[in-house]
């Protein structure tokens, strides 16, 4: 994935793999998470002009706690927090669990806000409103995952965060290299929601988006 990624002229790339609960896609609970980044402290010391981020998707529970400890996600460069199950939750319940991960002070990015699959699932109930000004509260980022499937969020949302001050990380939610050609679909999306490159914290170098993740 890093070589893929820096042959597109890249100059970094987050490895976020899932926590726990997703068990579907085998994920990491804290003692693999913790192996993994050592991993990727012994990689980055052979790249040459380019960087991988530690991170991970964290799984927010129904409680909107998280399903990894503090202690392993003080290690990581980048959280992303997501919903991926409980989806039938009433709007303030959804809408109140999303905002109580925001609460983590270690948590980045909220993936997916609204967890819709194009033609396939429709957005669980979620005030999106309030997610984006409890985001902007907090400076927490909002994720605009560019995987055609989901497009989440819409441009119209998308628009919303940018008029709120919040945020965007435009993502290609690639599982393997082929999945780095979304990348152009997220930029449509942001385009259609009026977003800009200063919108996007990953059209920032390096050293200015590893300031934006420590605020």
């Amino acid at each position: 994935m890093a070589a893929a990624a820096k042959a597109k002229g890249y100059d970094y790339i987050a490895i976020t793999d899932h926590s726990q609960h997703v068990t579907v896609a085998h994920g990491l609970d804290a003692a693999r998470l913790s192996r993994q980044i050592d991993e990727i402290d012994r990689l980055n010391e052979k790249l040459n002009g380019f960087t991988v981020l530690k991170g991970a998707e964290v799984d927010i529970l129904a409680d909107g706690r998280l399903d990894l400890p503090d202690k392993i996600l003080s290690r990581l460069d980048i959280v992303v927090a997501a919903v991926h199950y409980k989806f039938d939750l009433s709007r303030k319940l959804q809408t109140d669990r999303i905002i109580r991960a925001m609460d983590n002070r270690h948590v980045s990015i909220i993936a997916h806000p609204t967890g819709r699959l194009v033609d396939e699932r429709e957005p669980y109930e979620v005030e999106i409103e309030a997610v984006v000004a409890a985001a902007a509260d907090r400076g927490c980022c909002l994720e605009l995952n560019a995987d055609p499937d989901r497009l989440d969020l819409t441009d119209i949302h998308a628009h919303a965060a940018k008029s709120a001050g919040v945020k965007l990380a435009i993502s290609t939610d690639a599982h393997a290299t082929a999945g780095f050609s979304n990348m152009r679909f997220g930029v449509d999306q942001a385009r259609r929601g009026w977003l800009e490159p200063a919108d996007v914290i990953n059209t920032r170098p390096l050293s200015r988006l590893r300031k934006l993740l420590r605020q």
